[in-house]
């Protein structure tokens, strides 16, 4: 396991000697984030975020993300040229030392929650969801926390309406034929694409979700076996599908997971959660059972703590802290090392 940190470049408010400070920090997880969605980036850039972070003692091996131009989700005429930037920024990354892609297929916006300062008894803060919230939305006028400054309206409306009637098999089609296009540049480059799971994994706004069930990734799989096609296994969005067992689906997948978001959340009732810390009784969602299930099927992969609080009067961006990330990253640290100890890998 290698424990990494994301990290928003340059312009973050954290600065890379901290995220060192981390125990047993190895590397930070980040991306070009000034290019359009769509275009090449450059490779100068990434050789500028390796030379820092390399600086620093970290390494530069992840990149979370190379976002995914929407005329590739909808199939448009258009994809195969975007197709063809996405392969060479694949060819840049690779000539960066990187490793690994996270990357979403999620249509308009790549996650959801209605609340991005949820106050806990203690005084931390963190992102949830209710459905009562979700409910009072208008489709027709969103505003939602977080994600909306991405959109004008009139480009929201223009996008919403590009999706509607598109079943969940044409996403899914489109997703192969994205995958089985860039495969040969992930072999050129030898660098594996991880796909980040529908957050949270069910429909939304009448958009479908592809990417957040066992029977999912079967079928991904089965349609593009090249092993460069792999999962960021995100406990946080598969663990808000009650449906999901995640300890199983960690043991099923543990050779394909070459990314590991390791986070918790809690139910309020069957659909209102909110993020909490990592602890696992700190939650719905076994983070010691699946850190188990990891290592006992050979989990060799990239791993960070996610969405973490605000605390300690912190006022980071909202999931992305340092304080709460940190206190999450020695948590799993230990659970790692407890669990390797245990069957006799360390």
């Amino acid at each position: 396991m290698k424990l990494t940190f994301r990290w928003y470049g340059e312009k973050d408010c954290i600065p890379l000697n901290y995220i060192k400070q981390i125990p047993g920090m190895t590397g930070v997880v980040t991306a070009v984030y000034d290019t359009p969605v769509g275009e090449v980036w450059d490779l100068a850039k990434l050789l500028r975020l390796k030379e820092l972070s390399n600086a620093a003692g970290l390494n530069m091996e992840v990149i979370e993300s190379v976002p995914v131009h929407e005329d590739i989700k909808l199939g448009r005429p258009t994809r195969d040229k975007y197709i063809e930037a996405y392969k060479q920024n694949i060819i840049n990354c690779g000539k960066a030392g990187v490793k690994c892609i996270c990357y979403n297929f999620m249509p308009v916006f790549d996650w959801f929650r209605t609340d991005l300062c949820f106050k806990h008894p203690d005084g931390a803060t963190s992102l949830a969801y209710t459905e009562a919230d979700f409910k009072k939305l208008d489709k027709t006028n969103l505003r939602l926390p977080g994600w909306d400054e991405s959109y004008t309206k009139e480009e929201l409306a223009g996008l919403l309406k590009a999706y509607e009637g598109m079943s969940h098999q044409t996403l899914f089609d489109n997703l192969v034929y994205f995958l089985k296009a860039i495969m040969p540049a992930c072999d050129e480059a030898n660098v594996d694409m991880a796909i980040h799971p529908d957050d949270p994994p069910w429909d939304i706004f009448d958009l479908p979700r592809i990417v957040g069930r066992e029977e999912d990734y079967d079928r991904l799989f089965a349609a593009v076996p090249n092993k460069h096609n792999g999962i960021t296994f995100c406990t946080g969005s598969l663990g808000a599908g009650r449906f999901n067992d995640l300890p199983k689906m960690a043991a099923k997948y543990a050779d394909r997971i070459y990314f590991a978001h390791l986070r918790q959340l809690k139910f309020v009732n069957d659909t209102d959660f909110y993020e909490n810390g990592h602890r696992t009784e700190d939650g719905n969602v076994d983070i010691y059972k699946i850190v188990k299930a990891l290592v006992e099927n050979g989990f060799d992969g990239y791993l960070r703590p996610d969405h973490g609080r605000n605390v300690w009067g912190e006022q980071g961006k909202p999931g992305y802290g340092l304080f709460d990330r940190a206190l999450g990253a020695t948590y799993l640290g230990g659970l790692f090392e407890a669990v390797e100890k245990d069957l006799g890998k360390r």
